[in-house]
């Protein structure tokens, strides 16, 4: 081996699915010193991996830093399990992700607590060990570098996916050898209707690298996707019907309120039509874009829909569930299983004038693919009762908050000296038609499948990969 590839990082997706986002990187330094760092780590949805929630394969008290992506739990929500089992370095994330994610690792807590419990089993970490993992971010702003460890540089970009998403560049230099550049999409988007989104620069596109690249959507272009969302919330409300929708507390449910907030300055949605909310955090976050405590344009802090209110507390839950009169419920969770979704959903399922709008992406295991699996008038169990599937169930993928297959590509043809591409965050299946994409219409000389391989990359190529094994 020549002394240029002695310089090298082993890379490895320890999740082999779409949630649970955690990239480790080890780089073996031309001094002999090895170097550590971590990119997310969040909680498995899917319900064949949540053993792997309890599992973290390698030792957290030998990693050097931890960079977060973005604050969805599928990509921070096993920090404070990282804590708990002895990390106690640095983690860098956005300014935006840092006034989200206190929020984010609170209400996770919750739901763990709420889960062991229904189990009899110990819950993963504490509070303690969230007020630990809140003491240990570090704030960063977009395009200004951070050096976390000697010999390593970080800068965070701009993304679309979601308020204080962020690509990010690794660059690990060392005296008398390249850079070895790596790129992290996260889960990448150009597009952010709260936000107008910087583009990458133009040194950044002319360096030599290895791109880490999402592939959520990785079968499907944007030309795919058909708009039903305002269709079917207008006819349900045609009928005197109720529309229930289960959102995403952030992103997806500012994004939802705007478009009936439109919708109402059309004439397509009547004013005098209540709509709510109801999640604790969705409205914590809601009060955050609307209080100008994270970055948004200014433009859109008035997006709130006429006749709009917050539920509250239970007693207004309940009182709204047992409601038959039209109106529109936003309810977290946006896949159905947790939150105020639990109690609207068996109510509302049974109600042949009801549409239950799911907005997002239903891993495998949740209520809401339970709900997509089912055929209509089917007996359903939800939370240990047998219900009757009469409400018309909808899915949309219109507000996805991933970029399409064609848009990563077009993401990608961007560089000029595209070494490698690795392939993550991705159904398996969708994981392998995507990097056959790529090697067909990007330039590049390799692409790899993250998740069943460890890679080893230098600055110029991949040396070799080896398997890993969940």
């Amino acid at each position: 081996m020549g002394s240029k590839e002695r310089f090298f990082c082993d890379i490895m997706a320890l999740h082999p699915g779409v949630t649970g986002s955690c990239n480790l990187v080890v780089v073996k330094l031309p001094n002999k010193s090895t170097l550590r760092f971590v990119v997310d780590c969040g909680l498995f949805h899917e319900e064949q991996y949540q053993k792997l929630n309890e599992e973290l394969p390698f030792n957290p008290e030998n990693i050097h830093f931890t960079l977060v992506t973005h604050n969805h739990v599928d990509h921070i929500g096993r920090l404070p399990y990282m804590v708990k089992q002895g990390f106690r370095n640095a983690i860098y994330a956005t300014k935006d992700t840092c006034v989200f994610m206190p929020l984010a690792l609170d209400d996770t807590l919750h739901v763990l607590e709420s889960g062991a419990k229904r189990k009899r089993k110990p819950v993963l970490y504490s509070k303690d060990d969230v007020e630990q993992t809140i003491t240990q971010l570090h704030p960063c702003s977009y395009g200004v570098a951070v050096q976390p460890a000697k010999h390593v540089k970080v800068t965070f970009f701009d993304n679309g996916h979601l308020l204080g998403a962020a690509i990010i560049l690794v660059q690990i230099s060392y005296p008398g050898f390249d850079d070895n550049n790596l790129l992290f999409t996260g889960d990448y988007n150009n597009k952010n209707m709260f936000k107008d989104v910087e583009p990458l620069p133009k040194w950044v596109l002319e360096l030599p690298l290895t791109v880490i690249q999402e592939s959520t959507y990785g079968t499907m272009d944007s030309s795919y996707i058909s708009k039903c969302f305002e269709k079917n919330v207008r006819e349900c409300i045609e009928k005197k019907g109720t529309a229930l929708i289960p959102v995403f507390s952030l992103g997806r449910t500012q994004e939802i309120l705007y478009l009936l907030k439109q919708m109402q300055e059309r004439g397509d949605l009547s004013v005098e039509i209540p709509i709510f909310l109801d999640g604790k955090l969705a409205i914590r976050y809601t009060n955050l874009y609307r209080d100008g405590k994270v970055h948004i344009k200014e433009e859109m802090r008035d997006f709130f829909p006429q006749n709009f209110s917050y539920v509250l507390d239970k007693p207004a839950r309940y009182l709204l569930k047992g409601n038959y009169s039209t109106k529109i419920i936003l309810t977290t969770s946006g896949m159905g299983s947790y939150g105020p979704a639990q109690v609207y959903i068996p109510e509302y399922i049974e109600r042949d004038n009801v549409l239950i709008q799911f907005t997002g992406y239903t891993a495998e295991g949740t209520l809401g693919a339970k709900l997509r699996n089912a055929p209509q008038y089917s007996q359903v169990e939800i939370g240990g009762i047998m219900c009757r599937k009469e409400a018309r169930v909808e899915y949309t993928t219109e507000f996805s908050a991933h970029a399409k297959a064609d848009e990563m590509i077009d993401f990608l043809k961007q560089f000029k000296k595209l070494n490698v591409v690795l392939v993550n965050h991705g159904e398996p299946k969708t994981k392998g038609a995507f990097a056959e994409r790529i090697m067909d219409e990007v330039k590049t000389k390799r692409v790899g499948i993250l998740g069943e391989y460890l890679f080893r990359v230098n600055p110029y190529k991949v040396v070799k990969t080896m398997s890993t094994k969940f």
